[in-house]
């Protein structure tokens, strides 16, 4: 197996560096404080977001220009700090920039080895970040992307492929492949790990503690969007599920402790929901705190326990402990209390970067509502996604032949180091999904036999036995398959190169804008009628003209 460079592949979990208080603002050059900060080591240099898309330029992050952030610091601003850029200490015992390099400068090929390389996205839900593109474009008709996080891997977990499911308690696996135009040319390389299906009579008892916000802040839509949220979720109880609440802004008032609900809309519950009123200042640690200290008394060790925080991100008053949140999260072992943080916004206040961390250390999915459907859509309609887990711990392994460089990563995080990737959990009814382009320097070893390799191992939610899969696919039968999926992969990321662009007047923004409408085009033909295309081409036309 080949060791790769950390100046190659770097995954950096932000929550370490929170816990450490070393994770910097990442508010780029246009003070936005949302972007997360979640380096990937492969990063194309945009604007603070960690986008993992990577250009081969190894910023993690970046504006374009290694400069990563804007102002010279925080994650992956390409100014060797080793988060994000991928340049590394040399008396830390890591490779120099001229490991790997001939006389001349010019970095050798390993033509021998093998290159493994471990792949991780966020939470399969979560999905921020396409929202509030929309909601800025489509509902507030605005074409300043300023303040708007753009995460890769939360806009391939937002749109629907509709992979093959799984069998009962297993995952499957999907790679799909396509050829660059010549030797020099990026290959596309996409893999899916799916999960099994799960009706609402199959899923295990719901054991759900609400924290709602209900701080000065939230006064007006986004207490009402609070309260269709927490009907949402009352809707989609069943007899014998328990329900808490506690609402917070600078004290905690615990309304409902380990309350088993009658069925669907349970009038007690909904009477609850009802009384919530915002008023006060933001405490959200110590609404955190009291939620989880409720969350604790009331664990069911048959139930899935889960904690929703329902608050525009603020946190004025009191101070916020990531480390408190990620105890929580392996609470009582593996079955722990996971967090889903759905935020909701309309006085320009919300902390997306908060809400992300939170719920990243939280091993939980982060949600925006923008309105009282996308609540219904999230908390409802897909209920069993947002709040169930199908497998734990997902790792997701691929071996590429030698030569093979991935310049371009859809997801969170990507390493030849298994433990600097954070394995992920994965929801009933859904997918991982991975877009990558890679590079050979050895395209003459590549042939129809020539073999992919990719390994998925996971920890099953009955058992906490560790299972896994492996699919070994040829490049001859991979690029003689259909790749339907793939093309929407690529119109996906495409699209997220777009809104970077727009969002930070990168050089080479209209070749962007360009090639994103060209792989939508390219999607659209094989996919006529998606809805999702058919919003992404909406988004593009309205922030471009056309």
């Amino acid at each position: 197996m080949q060791r790769y460079s950390l100046k190659k592949y770097v995954s950096l979990s932000c929550l370490v560096a929170l816990i450490g208080l070393g994770c910097a603002d990442d508010s780029g050059a246009e003070g936005n404080p949302s972007d997360d900060g979640h380096a990937t080591g492969d990063g194309d240099g945009d604007e603070g977001e960690d986008e993992g898309d990577g250009d081969g330029d190894d910023n993690g992050e970046g504006d374009g220009d290694g400069n990563g952030d804007g102002d010279g610091d925080g994650d992956g601003d390409g100014d060797g700090d080793g988060d994000g850029d991928g340049d590394t200490d040399p008396d830390e015992g890591e490779e120099t920039d001229t490991e790997g390099e001939t006389d001349t400068g010019e970095e050798e090929c390993n033509d021998m080895d093998d290159v493994v390389l471990y792949l991780s996205p966020d939470d399969s839900n979560s999905m921020s970040s396409p929202v509030q593109v929309r909601e800025r474009v489509l509902k507030d008709g605005g074409q300043n992307l300023s303040g708007v996080p753009i995460r890769p891997w939360e806009f391939m977990n937002y749109y629907s492929f509709d992979y093959p499911a799984a069998a009962d308690g297993e995952l499957e696996l999907y790679a799909e492949l396509r050829a660059g135009a010549d030797d020099a040319s990026p290959y596309q390389l996409q893999l899916a790990v799916a999960s099994e299906v799960m009706t609402d009579e199959e899923r295990p008892p719901m054991n759900v503690t609400l924290v709602a916000d209900t701080s000065g802040s939230m006064a007006g839509e986004s207490i009402e969007l609070l309260r269709d949220s927490c009907e949402a979720i009352a809707a989609s109880l069943r007899p014998g599920d328990k329900v808490s609440l506690v609402e917070w802004d600078t004290s905690n008032n615990v309304a409902l402790a380990g309350y088993q609900v009658s069925g669907p809309s349970d009038e007690t519950l909904l009477e609850a929901i009802a009384e919530l009123e915002a008023g006060g200042g933001t405490d959200l640690f110590g609404g955190l705190s009291s939620g989880y200290e409720l969350a604790q008394q009331v664990w069911d060790p048959e139930a899935i326990n889960r904690l929703v925080l329902i608050s525009d991100g603020g946190a004025n008053v009191g101070i916020t402990d990531v480390e408190l949140i990620a105890e929580n999260a392996a609470f009582a072992g593996s079955d722990g209390i996971y967090l889903v943080g759905a935020g909701v916004d309309f006085n320009g206040t919300y902390n997306d970067r908060l809400m992300d961390d939170v719920t990243d250390a939280g091993k939980g999915a982060s949600v925006f509502i923008t309105d009282p459907e996308e609540a219904w859509k999230v908390f409802n309609e897909d209920f069993l996604s947002t709040m169930a887990v199908a497998a734990r711990n997902v790792e997701v392994e691929l071996s590429l032949p030698p030569g093979f460089e991935v310049v371009k990563f859809s997801g969170e995080e990507i390493s030849g180091d298994p433990t600097e990737v954070e394995p992920q959990h994965i929801a009933p009814n859904d997918a991982m999904v991975f877009y990558q382009e890679v590079v050979t320097c050895a395209p003459e070893l590549v042939d129809p036999d020539t073999v992919i390799d990719v390994r998925v191992s996971w920890q099953d939610i009955e058992t906490a036995q560790i299972q896994e899969l492996e699919r070994s696919y040829t490049f001859g039968e991979l690029l003689g398959a259909e790749a339907t999926r793939l093309a929407k992969g690529a119109a996906v990321l495409a699209y997220v190169d777009a809104l970077r662009a727009i969002k930070s007047s990168l050089p080479g923004q209209q070749e962007l804008i360009l090639e994103a409408f060209a792989k939508l085009g390219v999607a659209e033909e094989l996919m006529p009628g998606d809805a999702d295309l058919a919003e992404i081409r909406t988004i593009l036309v309205a922030l471009t003209g056309g």
